[in-house]
């Protein structure tokens, strides 16, 4: 799983704890403690699917589009994740029964991992990630 996943989640937390008002890159980025071009990269990525909305110029920013009890960390690992699960293996002898099967034997093991994960993550959305968060304060 790489880091645009926890990017996601923490940007769309963070603006739907902030219905009221835009917020910026910069805002999102300190609170992430990473470069505003990486979460840049991320809020692109989630405006294009329709998760986020923007407005540029003065008092411009993003803003979360939908309820956010209609988003699970399912479509966001999607969009932001699927497939890292899947090992990398290098180059095998194809001689060799091991070698030559190694890499479909475990790509379908960590398919069978990835889906579960998604029957996992599909219980959890946004809505409850941000209870989790205001339940900490």
């Amino acid at each position: 799983m790489n880091s645009d996943f926890t990017l996601a989640i923490h940007s769309l937390t963070f603006l739907a704890l902030q219905p009221d008002r835009m917020s910026t890159s910069d805002m999102i980025s300190e609170s992430a403690c990473v470069h505003p071009v990486r979460i840049r990269k991320v809020l692109s990525l989630l405006k294009r699917h329709g998760f986020i909305e923007s407005k540029e110029g003065i008092g411009g920013g993003f803003h979360f589009a939908v309820d956010v009890s209609e988003v699970n960390l399912w479509d966001i690992y999607k969009l932001t994740s699927e497939g890292s699960l899947q090992p990398k293996c290098p180059e095998s002898n194809e001689q060799c029964i091991v070698g030559a099967n190694m890499q479909s034997v475990l790509f379908n093991i960590f398919l069978g991992a990835e889906e579960h994960l998604g029957l996992y993550l599909k219980n959890y959305t946004l809505k409850e990630v941000v209870d989790l968060i205001n339940q900490e304060k």
